[in-house]
């Protein structure tokens, strides 16, 4: 068993069980130590309990979308070294680049990737962050 220090945290903010299921089974496979949360405010209580190196983040989110917590997060200085995954279906362009605008790492559009890509992506993200 490899020891939680050391092992990048990584908070999964998603609402379709499914989906949180494939990619907490991955992520944790990939070495990764992950929460998870299925709506936007569930999301911003863990990350003001917790550290984490990364946040993958739907952009159609109960309680509080993707973006708004986005904004939430950009507001506050206390997450300004938070890498951000934006992982949606969202694919307008509008919405790509008023992600890119609050700052967020990569914007992959789910039906585009396998979680075997994301999980590449993701390990690129937290490379550059070390």
């Amino acid at each position: 068993m490899i020891s939680k220090e050391g092992m990048k945290k990584i908070l999964l903010v998603e609402d379709d069980p499914l989906i949180i299921d494939i990619y907490t089974t991955k992520l944790k496979e990939s070495g990764f130590q992950t929460e998870t949360a299925s709506d936007g405010e569930t999301a911003l209580k863990k990350l003001k309990e917790e550290n984490f190196d990364l946040l993958i983040l739907d952009m159609v989110l109960p309680r509080l979308t993707g973006f708004e917590l986005l904004k939430k997060i950009r507001e506050d200085k206390g997450f300004k070294e938070l890498k951000v995954l934006i992982l949606s279906n969202l694919g307008q362009e509008a919405d790509i680049n008023l992600a890119k605008k609050l700052g967020v790492s990569k914007y992959l559009i789910k039906a585009n990737f396998i979680p075997s890509e994301v999980v590449e992506e993701i390990k690129k993200i937290l490379k550059n962050n070390s």
